[in-house]
């Protein structure tokens, strides 16, 4: 029992130091953390966000710069909601948060008929709280908690569905260009990811207390991506290196190309 106990435990701090590494990797090649910033790190209850917090916490303590970190939820009123669990796991951090309360639940199912999934729409209204948050509160950075996965799956997903080769960055400037959005788990996955939240034991809300059925179209993505992992293990890493190593002008796109001025003369010179 002793011996298992500490395998279990060399195996912990063996993830622990991969994923504490993808993180500050990612963070260091997209300068995601500068020097005296103040970063709201959003948290949903779920396990990617936990995650992030956790591993922010501890490179915070290590980094070679000073950063601030303010932990933010959004309770939106969600029926069941358990609006205690955050504020009491985040106080025993000892680290500064902030509970918001907004009822955009009442909002969404107004607007979205029955049996549609309230997920767009309530992502939205989520983005324009946490954007209006990150203001008042000086936040310099606003950190999500996307994956690799995520990442690769929105990749498909635009491609399959909106014609568009078009992923989540790392590092985004918002739509109203008043915010950069983080995502420090940008090179980890969903499935270290969640070897890591049940080692650490995170007391999870989950994700489906408003009743909305899971993304469709998200989920067949994320089924046909696990189906070719598991035929190929690897295959979702290596797809996510190829958004970072794209070739311009072995695509279609006249507007990052000039294939209309391409001739062998001007290649030549």
């Amino acid at each position: 029992m002793e011996a298992v106990e500490v395998r279990t435990s060399k195996n912990f701090k063996r993830l622990q130091a991969r994923l504490r590494g993808q993180v500050g990797k990612a963070i260091a090649d997209y300068n995601m953390i500068e020097d005296g910033d103040l970063v709201m790190v959003c948290q949903s209850g779920g396990k990617d966000s936990y995650t992030m917090l956790d591993l922010l916490l501890s490179l915070q303590r290590k980094a070679p710069i000073k950063f601030e970190i303010l932990a933010v939820n959004l309770d939106q009123k969600q029926p069941g909601f358990p609006k205690h669990v955050l504020p009491e796991y985040l106080a025993s951090l000892n680290v500064p948060y902030r509970i918001i309360e907004e009822d955009t639940y009442s909002t969404v199912t107004r607007v979205i008929p029955e049996g549609k999934t309230m997920c767009g729409l309530c992502s939205r209204l989520r983005r324009g709280i946490l954007y209006r948050v990150a203001k008042e509160e000086g936040a310099t950075k606003i950190a999500l908690g996307h994956h690799q996965d995520d990442i690769v799956e929105t990749l498909f997903l635009n491609m399959f569905y909106g014609g568009r080769l078009k992923a989540m960055p790392p590092k985004l400037l918002s739509d109203d260009r008043q915010n950069i959005i983080i995502r420090p788990l940008a090179y980890c996955s969903e499935r270290e990811i969640i070897r890591y939240a049940n080692a650490r034991n995170f007391p999870i809300i989950p994700c489906n207390l408003c009743g909305s059925q899971e993304n469709l179209q998200r989920g067949i993505i994320k089924n046909m991506l696990q189906a070719w992992e598991r035929e190929s293990p690897g295959r979702i890493d290596s797809i996510f290196r190829s958004i970072q190593n794209v070739s311009p002008s072995q695509l279609a796109d006249t507007k990052l190309f000039d294939f209309a001025g391409l001739d062998k003369a001007a290649y030549n010179d």
